[in-house]
């Protein structure tokens, strides 16, 4: 089995104050360790980091669009994407389009579709149609799945 992963790197613009990108990566891959310098930040750490990203992504129902940009980015046992700077620094996920001016956060995460199975799951009328626990996701990764059952008369929320 592949080890979970995760790499986040961001330019440090001479407009940028460091301590705000430190605080735009800590609000959304909270514990990665960090290098530090005056023009980069590089960052990294194991899955235990990807627990906030999982919430934020339910909380803002974006898992359809979070999985489709994830998808998107899935080479081999890694994927990666863009956040906006800006809006991590307010504790947001927000995918953009392109490269932003001041730069995005440039994330890598390995460990393959498991792990977008378990960020951003596939979804019924916005509800995810299989869940699985962290822990399983690092023991046992697919076998982990466990499906969800959609109360009687629950149509769903948005995403």
């Amino acid at each position: 089995m592949r080890t979970i992963e995760i790499f986040v790197s961001s330019p440090v613009r001479p407009t940028e104050r460091v301590d705000r990108v430190v605080s735009a990566i800590e609000n959304i891959f909270p514990g990665l360790v960090m290098d530090i310098r005056s023009d980069r930040i590089e960052a990294y750490d194991g899955p235990e980091s990807l627990r906030v990203i999982h919430e934020l992504l339910r909380g803002q129902k974006i898992l359809d669009a979070a999985r489709s940009e994830m998808m998107r980015g899935l080479q081999g046992e890694a994927t990666s994407f863009r956040l906006n700077k800006q809006a991590a620094l307010m504790g947001i996920v927000s995918f953009p389009a392109e490269e932003e001016p001041l730069g995005s956060l440039h994330v890598r995460i390995t460990g393959g579709e498991r792990v977008i199975d378990w960020l951003a799951p596939q979804t019924e009328q916005g509800i995810p149609v299989m869940e699985t626990d962290l822990a399983e996701l690092r023991g046992s990764g697919m076998d982990g799945l466990k499906r969800m059952e959609r109360p009687e008369g629950d149509e769903g929320g948005d995403v």
